[in-house]
This record gives C-alpha cells, structure tokens and sequence, in this order.
C-alpha cells in the first residue's frame, strides 16, 4: 500500500518538482537552439571535424615499411578522427532532437508539424547508423544492410 502523500508512485513534493511550465520549457528550447547553433559554428562542426584529415605521405613516404612507428601513428590517428567525427555527428543530432522533443514536449508530439515528427524519427534513425557505424558493425533492418548517412 502506498503512503498517503504518494501519488501515483510518485510522492507529492517530487511531483510538483516535475512539473514543467510553458515558460520553461520555452526557456529551455531556447538554450538547446543557442547549442545547436554554437555547434554549427564552432571548430566541433560535424563537416568541420569530418574535413580535418592527414595523408599517409605526410608522416613518411608513404610506405609502412620506411617507417613503421610513423604508419602507426597515422592509423591510430584516422582511428581518432573516425570516433571524433562520429561523436559530432552523434552530439549534433542528439541536440537537434532534444530541441524537437521538447517543443513536442510543450504542444504535444501530436500537434507538432508533420515535418518535425519526420525529422524526430529520421534522427534517431541517423543516430542509430552513426553509433553501429561507430561500433564497427552494421545495423539490418529486415534483409537489407543500413547504409552511410
């Protein structure tokens, strides 16, 4: 049996900690906005990030053999820059669909424009590909291999 000043499993005083104004929420979709822009253009930009790459002639010759702490440093390097794309790519989405969440979150997902409930979903299915491709592997759905973004 639940206490007295529970509600729904959640006492009253958390309750009222949940709570969310408009005003807030406004608020804070305001801040996701400043993010994602601030984002957008800083140095972390995904395509910014994505340029920033080396050639294997730039630590030696080009040969492994030359050099081969030197073609060392070059993989782990691509290794690092992968990941490092991969995590701004992964940042960027995850703040555009929070910005989305949260006005749905204010209007209710139903009543959001249709373009922005797509735009939801097509983010978390980006998220997805960039995390699997992160991870090494390749999500399926059904018979058929998800691709690149």
């Amino acid at each position: 049996m639940l206490p007295a000043d529970m509600v729904g499993g959640v006492s009253t005083a958390r309750a009222a900690n949940l709570e969310v104004t408009g005003e807030a929420l406004s608020t804070f979709v305001k801040r996701v906005d400043g993010a994602l822009s601030d984002l957008e253009g800083s140095p972390g930009n995904p395509k910014r990030v994505g340029a920033q790459t080396i050639k294997p002639g730039s630590l030696n010759s080009g040969s492994a053999d030359a050099f081969p702490e030197a073609h060392a440093l070059y993989l782990e390097y691509n290794r690092v820059h992968e990941k490092l794309t991969s995590l701004s790519k992964t940042l960027h989405l995850q703040i555009e669909a929070i910005s989305i969440a949260v006005q749905g979150a204010h209007v209710g997902f139903d009543n959001l424009e249709e373009e922005q409930r797509r735009r939801f979903w097509a983010i978390q299915m980006q998220i997805e590909q960039v995390e699997g491709t992160a991870d090494g592997k390749q999500r399926t759905e059904g018979n058929k291999t998800t691709g690149d973004l």
